[in-house]
């Protein structure tokens, strides 16, 4: 009985980790041009049973930081098993790793080892890390061609592990479980102060996105309806100093007005009701932006 309960766990822990057909791509090479398209069309080469989905193809080219940033964002969402393919590359053809990363929630990134890691490896934590075989998991004929991994590497070795043609073990050799990291400003609170980084925007929008969750922002003990005060800062300088009122919904306060908010992450926001706030002030975002907000 014990034995057969044993083989039972083992077999889930497998089928947690185990591929599910899902491939979801992200890369900063917009849609103008076919460079999306054949990635897609390598993929679906392999195997037609793929289920592709994009995260997105705008992030801004050579932003890594901001590739690192989407996938956080977004792969918790997706179920173990998921496949992500991340092209942002400027290094592409150099000497730095093509890496797949096993987390220990059972996804799998498919992408250069260049900073794009850096948040996934906090997040979801790191199960087992493989560098890539180029030799076997590369696109047939196209050892002559040094400036697309993203379709003769990574989608290839993508679509292999997504469609079960390959284990994660036949993706090459492994590595020690550390990725390339980018630095950036951390939540913390010190001395009545909460300092934290501007990672992104709500691009659509113009709202600012820290990195200060709601349990470090509860240290203030800030309650809606109060001023906050906030000094944003890209490097050592500072850009924007203020106090604005903290709000549930932008609809408690005119249009127009600035204001802070929680944002759908359950992260400290700052937006304009019905405006652009990063354009009416020049906030914009990266590893080097940092806030710091008190009472």
């Amino acid at each position: 009985m014990k034995l057969r309960l044993l083989f039972f766990l083992c077999a889930l822990t497998f089928q947690g980790f185990s591929q599910n057909n899902v491939l979801v791509f992200q890369s900063d090479f917009g849609t103008k041009d076919g460079a999306v398209s054949a990635m897609k069309g390598v993929a679906m080469g392999v195997s037609t049973d793929i289920k592709i989905f994009d995260l997105t193809h705008e992030i801004p080219a050579y932003n890594i930081w901001e590739a690192a940033y989407r996938l956080s964002q977004t792969a918790q969402y997706y179920p173990a098993g998921t496949v992500f393919v991340s092209v942002c590359d400027p290094g592409v053809g150099t000497s730095r790793h093509s890496v797949v990363l096993l987390t220990k929630s059972g996804h799998y990134f498919v992408t250069p080892d260049n900073g794009t890691l850096t948040l996934i490896a906090e997040q979801l934590g790191i199960q087992e890390i493989r560098e890539i075989d180029e030799v076997k998991n590369r696109r047939a004929n196209s050892n002559e061609s040094y400036t697309f991994h993203g379709r003769d590497v990574y989608a290839f070795t993508g679509a292999r592990l997504a469609s079960k043609k390959i284990t994660f073990e036949e993706v090459g050799p492994k590595l020690p479980n550390e990725v390339e990291k980018i630095a950036y400003q951390k939540p913390v609170f010190e001395k009545g102060i909460i300092k934290g980084g501007i990672p992104i925007l709500d691009i659509q929008y113009g709202n600012v996105w820290t990195n200060i969750d709601k349990k470090t922002f509860s240290n203030l003990d800030v309650k809606p309806g109060d001023l906050v005060k906030i000094q944003i800062f890209n490097g050592t300088e500072k850009v924007y100093e203020g106090q604005l009122q903290l709000v549930n919904t932008f609809g408690q306060v005119a249009v127009g007005t600035d204001v802070c908010y929680f944002n759908s992450l359950l992260n400290f926001a700052i937006a304009v009701n019905q405006g652009n706030f990063s354009q009416k002030h020049k906030i914009y975002s990266g590893a080097d932006w940092k806030i710091s907000v008190s009472k």
